[in-house]
């Protein structure tokens, strides 16, 4: 998406208030194996600030449509509408980029 600005989790780190505050979305870049802990992280912090959060892997859903005729294509596709239905209407989206080892961080409303 065009517009949205990207940094280092360091670079977050010192505007991650100020971020939020302004609803914006960004991307975090050069995670180097970190995804878990800063995701987490984000939504520790987006949650202090009364707002609701989805943390996703992208693409996990094209993945399990792929194996959805297979046992554990189905239960994938099934855990993912669950995960759905329980962050119903977040005020973000996390999404953690395995292969590039980004976040991109997604105000929703």
């Amino acid at each position: 998406v065009e517009g949205i600005m990207e940094y280092t989790y360091d670079e977050v780190k010192l505007k991650l208030n100020e971020l939020l505050d302004s609803k914006s979305s960004f991307n975090i870049i050069g995670l180097g194996g970190e995804l878990l802990e800063v995701s987490q992280l984000l939504e520790k912090e987006i949650e202090k600030k009364g707002m609701r959060c989805r943390i996703y892997t992208r693409n996990r859903a094209a993945t399990a449509t792929a194996l959805a005729w297979t046992g554990p294509g189905l239960a994938a596709l099934a855990g993912i509408a669950a995960h759905n239905l329980a962050t119903y209407n977040p005020d973000y989206e996390i999404g953690r980029a395995v292969v590039d080892q980004k976040i991109y961080v997604t105000y929703k409303k």
